[in-house]
């Protein structure tokens, strides 16, 4: 097996051994005090239309953050991945509640039958899933490169932002070329530019 995959392999069961040692209540705790850094967070504040995910084991809680952006009018779109043509395409989600189904893999995304379609270059800021980062704005997904190929196909202008838990930081990721890299990282402590 390739190096650079195993290392990744072992730093996400590093992460989830991580937060199993977190009671549900200091999780909760944690995942709202990131949520709150991102509704302070100046650039985020400004955006109209946000790029959001919904979270799978792993990744910082997402679904209360959709209902806060709605809350305040933003446009909130979510993409849907085709695993076959290893594409996507961006969904304006406008109630969690009714418009998320659950994909074959698991994760939740956009009823295509409700939601309409959001071009990628309407998106003001988004914010991408991980499970490991590091300060140069390195992340580490589930391993299915949707991510990676979702990040450059977005504006140059749109802010690539992550939402990780401190402990989810390490000094440096072990990443290959086509791994893509976040602009700014918000933690329940700090916000990390990339370096």
């Amino acid at each position: 097996m390739d190096e650079i995959l195993e290392k990744k392999r072992e730093i996400r069961d590093e992460v989830a051994e991580l937060l199993s040692a977190f009671s549900k209540k200091e999780l909760k705790k944690i995942n709202r005090d990131v949520e709150d850094r991102l509704f302070e967070f100046a650039n985020f504040m400004e955006s109209k239309i946000v790029l959001l995910y919904a979270n799978r084991d792993c990744e910082v809680e997402t679904q209360n953050i959709i209902k806060r952006c709605l809350a305040q009018k933003k446009l909130v779109a979510l993409p849907l991945f085709d695993t076959e043509k290893m594409g996507f395409k961006l969904y304006k989600v406008d109630n969690p509640d009714t418009e998320l189904v659950e994909s074959s893999r698991g994760v939740l995304g956009p009823d295509t039958s409700v939601c309409k379609e959001v071009p990628t270059e309407c998106i003001d800021i988004a914010v991408i899933p991980g499970i490991a980062f590091d300060e140069k704005g390195g992340r580490i997904g589930s391993g299915g490169k949707r991510y990676d190929k979702l990040i450059p196909s977005l504006p140059i202008t749109t802010r690539k932002v992550a939402l990780s838990l401190e402990c989810q930081i390490f000094p440096q990721l072990p990443l290959k070329s086509q791994d893509k890299h976040v602009d700014i990282i918000i933690t329940e402590k700090r916000i990390i530019y990339k370096i």
